[in-house]
């Protein structure tokens, strides 16, 4: 069998080193996507065996959706992670920043063992950071590094891993999708994992409530700097009336970057304490929408970024407008000049 991640083979083992005989959490980041709680789920598996006590631990809980995933596993809020004893050690997954647990973990937890991730924007903030910014997922990696190790991999585990990729590569269509991610999932499947069943499991099981939500997000939707541009918008009153949560926006902006001629697609949430939560989707890796995220202290991948602002709607919404206008502008004058600029690949 091939060598997947050969470069971070010595790191992935000092890790495990670095964790085995401890008390270890796995931490990943607030509103949990696939690829969070995937590999979550997968790392604590893994080291399960060598390690004293291994939990998961999230600001927020495992979305309905993803309760598969979960099974026996231990999750803790961040209340409850709290008081964990001083020895414990932490492990930071899908993590861009120290910060993105929250900022209750990333005290608690002041110096992680260990950092796992694909996110362009990762600042190296453990003793061991394993990033690779080509990967489509963090499960990506780490189903790679598990292979490559020769850890077993059970069909629990393998489910894990193969969800985040899944999720992460919006089902195999991103930019991201390499050779790599079908040979590790055609590895994963071959260990276990149900293309059926996560199917199903993620993508078939909507709500009445989210299908009313998608509606009203759809009637939101308006088109800025030449149409290039598709924004819309979910206040407190959207969530309100359909029953709905945070953690049922997953996928919706998707619907504002499908629409054809727009470059660039954004979902704007109202948050209950007056602040916004922007997702920013782009079709080509040029855009590098993740430094327009910088801009409000964001980030992410080249064709797919988040933020959180303690700001109102309308004023985010006209200064978001403005930055990406700059940017769609940067990126046409460099095509124009024959200079196409460097871009790494999406990710989620």
């Amino acid at each position: 069998m091939e060598s997947f991640y050969p470069e971070f083979a010595a790191a992935f083992s000092r890790l495990r080193g670095l964790a085995a005989g401890r008390r270890v959490a796995v931490i990943g980041h607030s509103r949990p996507d696939g690829d969070c709680i995937g590999s979550q789920v997968a790392l604590a598996r893994l080291l399960k065996a060598t390690t004293r006590e291994v939990v998961c631990v999230n600001s927020d809980p495992v979305p309905r959706r993803l309760g598969f995933l979960a099974g026996d596993m231990k999750f803790l809020r961040t209340e409850d992670a709290l008081l964990l004893p001083p020895d414990c050690a932490a492990i930071f997954v899908d993590c861009a920043d120290h910060a993105r647990g929250g900022e209750r973990l990333s005290t608690r937890f002041p110096s992680p063992i260990g950092n796992i991730d694909h996110h362009l924007s990762n600042a190296d903030y453990a003793g061991v950071n394993i990033v690779d910014s080509e990967s489509a997922a963090t499960c990506e990696i780490l189903a790679g590094l598990a292979l490559d190790a020769g850890l077993a991999v059970d069909a629990a585990t393998a489910m894990a891993l193969y969800a985040g990729i899944l999720t992460d590569t919006g089902q195999f269509r991103f930019n991201s999708t390499s050779r790599r991610c079908f040979v590790l999932a055609g590895e994963l499947v071959a260990r276990g994992a149900s293309p059926a069943e996560a199917g199903d499991q993620l993508y078939e099981r909507e709500s009445p409530g989210k299908l009313q939500m998608v509606q009203r997000f759809l009637a939101s939707l308006t088109r800025e700097c030449g149409g290039r541009v598709c924004i819309g918008t979910l206040t407190q009153d959207d969530f309100s009336a359909t029953g709905t949560s945070a953690e049922d926006t997953e996928g919706i902006v998707d619907y504002a970057r499908s629409i054809e001629g727009v470059d660039v697609g954004i979902l704007i949430e109202e948050r209950p304490d007056n602040g916004v939560k922007a997702s920013l989707r782009a079709r080509d890796p040029a855009y590098r929408i993740d430094l327009v995220a910088g801009q409000f202290n964001g980030g992410g991948h080249a064709c797919a970024a988040g933020l959180s602002l303690k700001t109102g709607a309308g004023e985010f919404r006209k200064q978001l407008v403005e930055a990406l206008a700059r940017r769609l502008a940067e990126v046409d004058a460099a095509r124009a000049g024959g200079g196409a600029r460097d871009a790494r690949r999406d990710g989620a």
